[in-house]
């Protein structure tokens, strides 16, 4: 990997190829995700070492993902409070989800909370056999509210959201997979990153617009009528057909 910005921040980029690797780094808190980790992320994602990448891989490191939000920044805040943290940093699971090209989250130990939030904002998830993922804000008197809700129920439906936000808080990676949160499950005691990294290479070598007009089509599908969704799927298959190419011909990235 070359080193690249973050370096004294809670969130680190390193370039691994064409892949960005980006690194929650709170171990002493279990990289719970604070207001100032929030800022750096969203400085981090619009460094050149992801805005010049062609995947995304988000990690915590080989022992945690992230444990949740920071629980000192929850209590106290009036609706006043509330709104101005969501305008000045907790947009940020947004602008990951909004990333134009594929990501990636690489995911060992604790993924709870706006840790998990933050991990479906990608768009694939690997973890190991030994994760533990889940939503355990409604125990403590709160729900998700950084787009976790909105991507669990889009993932698995009303009826199983229901059950793992307010009835199973944490969950193990074979539920957790089984349920549609993740997109592959590596053995317990390994590192989950050399998995997402092989991922977000093979991602990295597809025509860049067609994977993403691919992920968009497949989001607005998920909230439109049929007609809606035929349509943008037309549409965007008329952008991209004048530079479609042979299945076997290489990316025009290939051997650089």
């Amino acid at each position: 990997m070359t080193t690249g910005t973050g370096t004294g921040r809670s969130v680190t980029v390193e370039l691994d190829a064409e892949v960005a690797v980006v690194t929650l780094r709170r171990p002493t808190k279990l990289n719970a995700i604070s207001s100032a980790m929030e800022r750096d992320l969203r400085s981090v994602l619009d460094a050149p070492e992801v805005t010049g990448s062609r995947a995304v891989v988000i990690t915590g490191g080989e022992l945690v993902f992230s444990a949740g939000a920071d629980l000192d920044e929850i209590g106290g805040r009036s609706p006043a409070e509330v709104l101005a943290y969501y305008r000045a940093t907790g947009g940020v699971y947004e602008a990951v989800a909004d990333l134009p090209q594929p990501s990636v989250s690489a995911i060992a130990g604790y993924c709870l909370g706006g840790g998990l939030e933050l991990a479906l904002a990608t768009d694939f998830r690997i973890a190991t056999a030994d994760a533990i993922l889940g939503f355990p804000e409604v125990g403590i008197g709160i729900i998700p509210s950084s787009g976790g809700l909105l991507r669990l129920v889009r993932s698995v439906g009303t009826a199983r959201a229901r059950e793992l936000v307010i009835a199973r808080p944490r969950i193990d990676a074979t539920t957790a997979a089984s349920a549609g949160l993740l997109t592959e499950v590596v053995p317990a005691g390994t590192s989950p990153l050399p998995r997402a990294l092989g991922l977000a290479k093979q991602l990295a070598a597809l025509p860049p617009l067609a994977v993403e007009l691919a992920g968009r089509a497949i989001d607005a599908a998920s909230e439109s009528s049929r007609e809606a969704a035929l349509l943008v799927e037309r549409l965007c298959y008329a952008a991209l057909a004048g530079d479609a190419r042979s299945p076997g011909a290489k990316p025009p990235h290939a051997g650089r």
